[in-house]
């Protein structure tokens, strides 16, 4: 008997009728002879409901309170769900993340699962019942309720499964992470920028988590890393159709014959640059120690050097521009000297694939098609499975379809990331 995670997105539940629809899709899974655990969202639009609601009482909530509030639709989907189960015969149990033993830290709003205490989960799964677990939350050492952001359910169940070791080093064969969405699976591009998106078979961890964190909703990085980390095998797949959709799963060597999988867009870009701050060990760690501890993800970071003086730049999130701008501000009254500036506007796209490592010739052909598209490139970063191109914000998703046709994603292409799409893209 294998153990099977499943999680059900916000639209997944999104009323009655979906309710029971997932639940018949679990009850499936169940009677196949599988331990079963289901994470679940809350329902539809209630997170921005609450979200809503809170700024009708209260103009600055404190982050608390917002994830003492914000926890209840999990509460709700989970009990429902489990309500649902029970009508046709399966036994389930609803837990909150408290009574999941989900340890976080105490970043109220971002907080990070520190540890899972999986004994109770087993309990309850070795008795016959569907555990069905409520996605997005924990608890601290003190016993505060937390929630995790952005992607919480996909890190939640990808978390757990990893906590209960589904599919993982050394772990049981046949166990396996469903993140059940609105979509049939990962695609070349977001098919609802670009109509002539493929969907991805089979994808690695790497390639994901690049995707992930350059811009593809369908999973989030965090999700994705505690796959990797713990070798979860996470399926993607549609939550109201029965068809297969992607597997995200360790490199293997036949991954390389393609130099690009996908292509990714961040559309909502903006850019903090600190001028004429002193050139000297350690002010990097002084700047960046500050934009920390205040829980913002930081992207791009360029540093230029003008003798004793230095400018830093680097891009984040829009919405975390204001949070950004009082700490960065704070830091140059701390050094005694700088100047602050701040741009909006900007997008990146992003190329991504493995095949990178041992394929030529990808940078000149993703740069070329921009330029002959007369889509200007503001800034280049590069790893070794991606290249990324910050580009102003009106011209973001015209560059992503470029990006995708000149290496051949979509169905009409050379190939998905073919060695001759690459060779076609540079006029070779």
């Amino acid at each position: 008997m294998a153990t099977i995670v499943q999680k059900f997105g916000g639209t997944s539940v999104g009323d009655p009728e979906r309710i029971r629809r997932c639940a018949e899709r679990v009850a499936t899974t169940r009677r196949a002879g599988h331990a079963v655990v289901v994470v679940v969202s809350a329902m539809g639009h209630a997170t921005d409901e609450l979200i809503e609601l809170a700024g009708k009482v209260c103009e600055a909530p404190s982050r608390r309170e917002m994830d003492m509030l914000l926890a209840t639709g999990e509460q709700v989907s989970i009990a429902l769900m489990a309500m649902a189960l029970g009508r046709l015969g399966v036994e389930a149990t609803s837990m909150t993340g408290g009574q999941l033993g989900i340890r976080t830290d105490d970043a109220h709003g971002r907080a990070r699962i520190v540890s899972i205490d999986a004994a109770r989960i087993r309990a309850e799964l070795d008795a016959g019942r569907v555990v069905v677990a409520a996605g997005f939350q924990g608890v601290t050492a003190r016993g505060e309720i937390t929630t995790l952001g952005r992607g919480g359910s996909d890190t939640t169940a990808v978390a757990i499964a990893a906590a209960l070791d589904v599919g993982g080093h050394g772990g049981e064969e046949g166990g396996l992470c469903e993140i059940y969405t609105d979509v049939d699976g990962v695609y070349t591009a977001d098919p609802r920028l670009v109509a002539s998106a493929s969907k991805i078979i089979r994808i690695s961890y790497e390639e994901m988590l690049e995707l992930a964190a350059l811009g593809a909703g369908v999973m989030h990085a965090r999700a994705v890393m505690f796959g990797q980390k713990y070798g979860v095998p996470i399926h993607v797949r549609h939550s109201q159709r029965p068809e297969n959709g992607t597997l995200i799963v360790e490199e293997t060597p036949e991954m390389e014959d393609s130099p690009v999988v996908g292509v990714a867009l961040k559309a909502d870009l903006g850019r903090v640059s600190l001028r004429r701050i002193p050139s000297r060990i350690g002010v990097q760690g002084e700047i960046f120690a500050a934009i920390a501890n205040a829980n913002v993800m930081v992207d791009d970071i360029i540093q230029t050097e003008f003798g004793d003086t230095a400018h830093i730049s680097f891009t984040v999130d829009h919405a975390d521009l204001a949070e950004v701008k009082s700490v960065a501000a704070r830091v140059l009254e701390t050094l005694g000297t700088g100047e602050l500036a701040v741009e909006i506007g900007l997008a990146k796209v992003s190329a991504v694939g493995t095949g990178m490592k041992s394929h030529t010739g990808v940078a000149s052909g993703m740069f070329t098609a921009l330029g002959e598209a007369g889509i200007p490139i503001q800034n280049i970063t590069t790893s070794e499975i991606k290249i990324s191109c910050i580009v102003p914000r009106e011209h973001g998703k015209r560059a992503l379809q470029v990006v995708h046709d000149a290496f051949g994603l979509g169905p009409d292409g050379p190939g998905v990331g073919s060695v001759e799409a690459t060779k076609a893209a540079r006029g070779a």
